[in-house]
């Protein structure tokens, strides 16, 4: 294994790991993570006999820079950097709010092998839960703003994700808060990429016309109908893209269950 750095466009330094060999693989979080916190490591871990593995901390979290004013096109120019140092075009794989930022560097141009899609957050009705209101990524600001980085967790878990309040409210006695609070402020971020993707709109015909390469959309059959029905949508909407439900998963999915058919679908 390998920890590196990588300059992206606009100067911010970019921390990544390289582990393994065969065909490039990048690895793209989701909201919160770092390469020490998620899905990302133990995924690698299991992908690298295979392939090699490039997973890195999004600008903001861990030991990347975070230079301002943030800008979503300076996200999708770090995850080209990442993917300049496997090579292009690399497979990549995604999970949770990662899923938006690695749709929209495809819209952009990155050039991509393989898309595997975990999980993209999407609320299309309002048949399995409440959408968020119209002024959520508004306050989820205005929390950062104010330095309240614990407040912008809670209303994100309880009205974001849907987290019952009062398992919300000991959120501050699990061990790691500490961790959560110094990457709160790239919530933002997240939903910049996240769009109107919880409000209850169902996915605009054409939207995701662009992706022209093989895709997988990925959801687990022990997340919620919310969650599952999104996804599925997600598979329908992009062009010649396949829908997997893995059993007994959640959206933290186990890496032991979740690389087998990741393999299957990459090879």
């Amino acid at each position: 294994m390998t920890i590196s750095t990588v300059v992206s466009k606009d100067g911010t330094t970019i921390t990544y790991e390289k582990i393994g060999s065969g065909p490039a693989v990048v690895l793209v979080d989701g909201a919160f993570c770092t390469r020490d916190m998620g899905p990302c490591r133990p995924v690698a871990t299991e992908l690298a006999d295979n392939y090699t593995v490039y997973f890195y901390d999004r600008r903001g979290r861990g030991e990347s820079g975070d230079t301002q004013p943030y800008d979503p096109q300076r996200e999708i120019e770090d995850l080209e950097a990442v993917a300049a140092e496997a090579g292009e075009p690399v497979s990549l794989c995604a999970f949770s709010s990662g899923v938006p930022l690695v749709l929209a560097a495809v819209r952009s141009g990155l050039a991509v092998h393989k898309l595997a899609l975990y999980e993209f957050p999407l609320v299309i009705d309002d048949s399995a839960r409440t959408p968020v209101p119209a002024d959520y990524h508004r306050r989820i600001q205005d929390f950062i703003d104010a330095g309240d980085n614990s407040g912008a967790i809670k209303y994100f878990m309880h009205t974001g994700i849907g987290l019952n309040s009062l398992i919300v409210a000991l959120f501050p006695l699990m061990p790691g808060y500490s961790k959560l609070e110094r990457t709160a402020p790239t919530l933002t971020y997240d939903n910049r990429f996240m769009g109107d993707a919880l409000t209850g709109s169902p996915i605009p015909a054409g939207r995701y016309d662009f992706v022209t390469v093989p895709t997988t959309v990925y959801y687990g059959s022990k997340s919620p109908q919310w969650m599952r029905d999104g996804n599925t949508a997600l598979g329908q909407t992009i062009p010649d893209a396949h829908t997997v439900e893995l059993p007994k998963q959640t959206h933290q999915v186990k890496a032991k269950r979740f690389v087998p058919t990741l393999k299957e679908f990459l090879k």
